[in-house]
C-alpha cells in the first residue's frame, strides 16, 4: 500500500506501522478506513486523553463517569440524571441546518442509549459578527436546525448561551447538551457481553451520508478542505427509536446498547466489543441499506442517523424485533457476540475485515504534544487602567452594552424553541438557569451551559476556573445544588504548542474549580482543529452543569418581583476591567487579566444564596457576569417592568469598574425589608460581604454613586435596546 493512501485518510506513517503490527500484516482498504476513523482525533482523543485523566471524575453521587455514552448522577428516590454535551462544529459550518439538527439528534441518542428518557436540551453557540452576511446565514440556519429537530421530537430546548466574536467567523461552534432521567436499575451500558448473543441493528436504513465525518471533524477548515456529505436527520424516526429502545430497556430485554454516531457501524461494534472484552462476527449483507450497491467500506463508515446497535439474549431476539416492528422501525440481526476479542466483518459470508476490537478502541495511539505559552500573553496581560478613558455619558454606555449581541436578549433564537414541551419547564430561557420539574417527585433540576471564552483566551487557567464557577453560580441563583459537569472543550489545532498549552491550562483550571466546588466531571467532548485558514478560535471550554432542587417550589429567577424591596449585592467589586465586555465593546481592547477568583469565597457565596432561597428570604437572585453591576440590575427590571434606585459608594474604584467591571463571586438579590436581618446573619456566618445598594420601584433605573447620578433611563428604553440588539442586525 502506498503512503499517500493512508496519509489521505489522516493516518501518520508511524500509525500505519502500528496498524500492521496490530494485524500482523498489511491492512486492506476497509480495515485501513476503519482504523482511520477510530484513530481520528474525534473518536480516539489521542491528543487529549492523557490530559483528560487529570479531571476529578468521582463523587458520592456519580454512578457513571467518563468512558460511556453519557454521565449519570444519582439524585435520590431511586432516580438518576443522565447528561452530556457534544460538539457538531465542522458539519454545522458546512451545512448549518442539518449540521445543527443532527448534533441535537446525536446527543439525544447518547442519553436514551443509557436507559434515560430525555427531558431537556440546551445549546452553546458561537458565531462571528452579525454584520457579516455569511454569519447571519449560519446563525439563522443553525438556530432553525436546533429548533426543527428538538421541537419535532418533543423535547424542550430550555436554555444555553449564544456569543459572537470575530474569531468564530470561519468556524462557528455548535455544542448541544441533553439531560435525561432514569431509574437507577434501568441503567444500560454500551457493552457487548454473552458469547453467542445476537447483535441487532435497528432504526433508519444506512445510506452514504456522513462518510468520513469523524475524520473531517479532526482537521482544520480551509477553502481546500474536502467536506463529506453531511448527515440528514429525521426527528420523527428518532422519536420512534427512542420509544422502542426505552420500552425494551424498561422491560429488561437489552444486554447492551450503543448508538451509531461518528464513525458509524465501525465505532459501535468496536467500542461495544472492546468494553465487553469480546469480539463480534458481523454480516454486512444483512444491513438494511437505502441505496443500491453500497460497498462494505461505505456500510461500515457511513454516519447515517437514527440508528442503534443492541446486544440481546437469544430468547429475547424475536421479542426485540417484534417491538421494533410495532413501532414501525426496521431491525435486523446482523451478527453475534464472539469470544477472543476479534471483529470479523463479512460480506455474503466472505471476511472483508478482521481486526482486534481493542486495537481500534482502547489501543488507539496516545500522544503528548508539545506545549508552549503563547507569545501574545506577554502583550495582552498588561492593562494600565490609566490608559482607559472613562466615559462621559454612562447612560449611552449602558444602552450600548445592553444592545451588544453578547448581552442582548436571545429571544429571537429561543422563541423558535418549544421550551414548554412536556409541560415540566418551571423556568425557561432567559434566567440564569433553566429549571425542570421531576414528575412524580417534589424535586426539580437546574440546568445551565456557560463559558466566557475571552477570559480563557487571556488566561486559560483562570478562564477555566471561572467557567465552572459561573455555571455553578447560575445553578445556585436558581435555587439548585450544583451536582456535576459535562464539558465541551473546543480548541484549535493540538499540533500547535500554543494551542495545546491553552488546552492543558484550561483543563487544569476546570479541574481545580470542580474539586473545590464538588462538581466532578462525568463526561463530555473534545473538539480540536477549530480553525479556519490557519486562524484558531478563542479556547472555548463550555461547561454544562446540572443542579438539584430538593423542593421544586423553591426555585428562584432573576427578575425583581415587588416594589419597595431592598436590593442587595453579595460580594465585593474591584478595579477589574480585563476581558470585560465593556473593555472590548466600548474601547475595542481584548486585554488584561480576567477577574480574580477565590474559589473558597465563591463556595461561601453559593451557600449563602442557596440557603437564602431555601429559607424564603429573597424574591430574586441574579449573578453578575458580562456587563457587570449596571447590566445585571437592568436585566432584573425587565420581566416585570419594575424599576430601581441604586445608590453605591465608589471608594477607591473607578466609576466604570464599579458599574461595568466583571469581578467574580457577586450576586444581586432582592428581598422584603423585614428579611434583611436574617440575610445579614447568613452572610456574616460565611464571611460573605453584603451591601444594601438600593430599592425597587417606579419605571426607571437610576444609579447614584456617592450621591451623583450616573444612570437615569426608563426600563422601557433599556429593555428596548436589550431586546432589539440581535433582531436589528438581521434582515
Amino acid at each position: 500500500m502506498r503512503p499517500e493512501e493512508w496519509r489521505k485518510l489522516g493516518l501518520r506513517d508511524d500509525e500505519y506501522d502500528r496498524i500492521k503490527e496490530a494485524l500482523g500484516r498489511e491492512p486492506n482498504r476497509l480495515e485501513l478506513g476503519m482504523f482511520s476513523v477510530m484513530w481520528s482525533e474525534h473518536c480516539s482523543y489521542k491528543n487529549s486523553k492523557a490530559v483528560l485523566k487529570t479531571f476529578p471524575t468521582t463523587g458520592p453521587r456519580v454512578l457513571q463517569g467518563p468512558g460511556e455514552n453519557a454521565g449519570v448522577v444519582e439524585i435520590g428516590d431511586g432516580l438518576a440524571v443522565c447528561f452530556k454535551i457534544e460538539s457538531h462544529n465542522h458539519p454545522s459550518a458546512v451545512e448549518p441546518y442539518q449540521g445543527a439538527a443532527t448534533g441535537v439528534g446525536g446527543i439525544i441518542r447518547d442519553i436514551f442509549t443509557m436507559g434515560a428518557r430525555p427531558i431537556a436540551l440546551l445549546n452553546s453557540l458561537r458565531f462571528g459578527p452579525l454584520t457579516d452576511e455569511r454569519v447571519r446565514y449560519l446563525f439563522e440556519q443553525i438556530v432553525a436546525g436546533i429548533a426543527g429537530y428538538g421541537n419535532r421530537i418533543g423535547i424542550p430546548t430550555v436554555g444555553g448561551e449564544i456569543y459572537f466574536d470575530r474569531c468564530y467567523q470561519g468556524n462557528p461552534l455548535v455544542n448541544a447538551m441533553c439531560v435525561g432521567l432514569l431509574e437507577i436499575d434501568k441503567l444500560r451500558l454500551g457493552k457487548a457481553t454473552g458469547i453467542g448473543n445476537p447483535v441487532i441493528l435497528a432504526g433508519a436504513r444506512t445510506g452514504r451520508d456522513g462518510m468520513g465525518g469523524a475524520a473531517f471533524a479532526s482537521v482544520e477548515l480551509s477553502e481546500e478542505t474536502e467536506a463529506p456529505d453531511i448527515q440528514v436527520g429525521d426527528p420523527f424516526t428518532e422519536k420512534l427509536l427512542l420509544e422502542a429502545c426505552l420500552e425494551l430497556i424498561n422491560n429488561g430485554d437489552v444486554e447492551g446498547i450503543q448508538d451509531l454516531g461518528a464513525a458509524g457501524l465501525t465505532c459501535a461494534v468496536s467500542e461495544m466489543a472492546s468494553r465487553g472484552g469480546t469480539g463480534m462476527d458481523v454480516e454486512l449483507s444483512k444491513v438494511p441499506c437505502r441505496e443500491e450497491g453500497m460497498t462494505p467500506y461505505e456500510i461500515m463508515l457511513a454516519e447515517s442517523q437514527e440508528r442503534m446497535l443492541l446486544v440481546v439474549t437469544p430468547e429475547k431476539e424475536a421479542k426485540v424485533h417484534a417491538v421494533f416492528k410495532r413501532w414501525g422501525l426496521t431491525s435486523t440481526t446482523i451478527g453475534r457476540v464472539t469470544e477472543g476479542g476479534m471483529l470479523k466483518i463479512r460480506m455474503h459470508g466472505e471476511i472483508v475485515a478482521e481486526i482486534p476490537a481493542h486495537s481500534l478502541a482502547e489501543e488507539a495511539p496516545v500522544y503528548y504534544p508539545e506545549s508552549k505559552e503563547p507569545a501574545y500573553l506577554k502583550t495582552t496581560a498588561d492593562l494600565p487602567l490609566a490608559t482607559i478613558e472613562e466615559p462621559e455619558d454612562y447612560n449611552a454606555v449602558l444602552l450600548e452594552l445592553l444592545a451588544s449581541p453578547n448581552i442582548a436578549s436571545k429571544q429571537w433564537a429561543w422563541q423558535q424553541f418549544d421550551y414548554m414541551a412536556r409541560t415540566s419547564t418551571l423556568v425557561g430561557p432567559g434566567s440564569d438557569a433553566a429549571v425542570i420539574r421531576i414528575r412524580g417527585t417534589n424535586k426539580a433540576l437546574a440546568l445551565t451551559a456557560d463559558c466566557n471564552s475571552r477570559y480563557v483566551y487571556l488566561d486559560p487557567f483562570a478562564g477555566g476556573k471561572i467557567a465552572v464557577a459561573e455555571a455553578a453560580r447560575n445553578i445556585v441563583c436558581s435555587g439548585g445544588e450544583p451536582l456535576a459537569i459535562t464539558d465541551g472543550l473546543n480548541f484549535g489545532s493540538p499540533e500547535k504548542p500554543e494551542i495545546y498549552w491553552q488546552f492543558r491550562q484550561a483543563v487544569a483550571g476546570i479541574s481545580e474549580a470542580c474539586r473545590v466546588l464538588g462538581t466532578p466531571v462525568t463526561g463530555g467532548n473534545v473538539s480540536f482543529y477549530n480553525e479556519s485558514n490557519g486562524e484558531g478560535i478563542y479556547p472555548t471550554p463550555v461547561i454544562g452543569m446540572v443542579g438539584l432542587l430538593a423542593d421544586a417550589t423553591k426555585y428562584c429567577t432573576s427578575s425583581f418581583k415587588a416594589a419597595g424591596d431592598l436590593i442587595v449585592l453579595l460580594g465585593d467589586s474591584a478595579d477589574e476591567l480585563g476581558g470585560s465586555e465593556y473593555l472590548a465593546l466600548i474601547h475595542g481592547r481584548v486585554q488584561g487579566k480576567p477577574p480574580a477568583l477565590d474559589l473558597a469565597k465563591e463556595k461561601a457565596l453559593h451557600h449563602v444564596v442557596r440557603t437564602a432561597i431555601q429559607q424564603g428570604l429573597v424574591r430574586s437572585a441574579h449573578d453578575l457576569s458580562e456587563g457587570g453591576l449596571a447590566v445585571a440590575v437592568a436585566e432584573c427590571t425587565f420581566e416585570n417592568q419594575l424599576g430601581a434606585v441604586v445608590e453605591v459608594e465608589k471608594g477607591v474604584l473607578r466609576t466604570d469598574s464599579l458599574l461595568f467591571g466583571e469581578s467574580q463571586s457577586r450576586v444581586v438579590l432582592s428581598l422584603a425589608p423585614d428579611k434583611l436581618s436574617a440575610l445579614q446573619a447568613l452572610a456574616e456566618e460565611e464571611n460573605v460581604p453584603l451591601h444594601v445598594i438600593g430599592r425597587t420601584g417606579g419605571d426607571r433605573l437610576q444609579i447614584f454613586i456617592d450621591g451623583n447620578q450616573y444612570v437615569d433611563q426608563t426600563v422601557a428604553e433599556l429593555q428596548s435596546a436589550w431586546r432589539e440588539g440581535i433582531p436589528c442586525q438581521l434582515p
